[in-house]
């Protein structure tokens, strides 16, 4: 599976996160920046997907390619760094901002780097 091919496609992408106690939370996430075929980052708000990757470097990423059928991934993630400055957040706000729209980029405040442990199929 090439994850820089898949991620091109157009599709719907799905992040489950836990935090310390336990507690799962899943948000529509955009497709992630794919450094190589081990390495994603996605930018992240506040919100709780962040708060539980803060807590807890375990996550889950789902993808599901637009189309009939059960196209796409389920990725088993592990947090490696967080960035709240530098060239790739700017590169994810600039993006979310022409993608969103004007302004949007600027509350995204981290670059999170994963490392993929596990590529599973949908099915």
């Amino acid at each position: 599976m090439n994850l820089s091919e898949l991620f091109q496609k157009p599709g719907l992408g799905i992040f489950a996160t836990a935090g310390a106690d336990g507690s799962v939370n899943t948000a529509i996430y955009a497709r992630p920046r794919v450094i190589d075929e081990k390495t994603l980052v996605w930018g992240m708000t506040d919100g709780r997907s962040y708060r539980n990757v803060s807590v807890n470097p375990h996550a889950s990423f789902l993808f599901k390619e637009e189309g009939h059928g059960f196209r796409g991934v389920r990725l088993v993630l592990e947090r490696l760094k967080v960035e709240e400055g530098g060239d790739m957040l700017e590169e994810i706000r600039k993006n979310t901002s022409e993608v969103v729209g004007p302004g949007a980029g600027k509350a995204v405040t981290h670059a999170v780097w994963f490392r993929v442990v596990e590529i599973r199929s949908l099915v």
